[in-house]
């Protein structure tokens, strides 16, 4: 009986996708969107959305990208890692063919914030 229970717990704790599990798709765009709604002023978006927006990048097996459009042209692409939700950031200018780190967050720390 107590191995029951054992295996019981065990597949519970392997099966959960939160709690500093294996990322979704879906956590890292939500997390990269609550980072970017705290961090830049959207009010620019409002009357034309597309100057300021969110999409998701290119997936590996590590890795989500998701990308921030700022009204400035400019890229921020958010690097989020899918074991433990560390997000490198790497802004582009591509009018002006800069490229340089941004610095990184924990994605679990813009998750969180809404779940409460």
């Amino acid at each position: 009986m107590k191995f029951l229970v054992l295996i019981a717990l065990l597949l519970c704790a392997c099966g959960s996708n939160t709690s500093k599990g294996m990322i979704t798709a879906e956590e890292a765009y939500e997390g990269v969107s609550n980072y970017c709604h705290d961090t830049y002023d959207w009010s620019v978006a409002k009357d034309d959305p597309e100057m300021m927006y969110l999409t998701m990048g290119d997936e590996t097996d590590s890795t989500y990208q998701v990308v921030f459009r700022s009204y400035t042209g400019a890229f921020v692409h958010f690097y989020v890692d899918k074991r433990n939700g560390e997000t490198r950031m790497v802004e582009k200018v591509p009018s002006l063919n800069i490229e340089e780190e941004a610095g990184t967050i924990d994605l679990f720390d813009y998750l969180e914030k809404n779940s409460k």
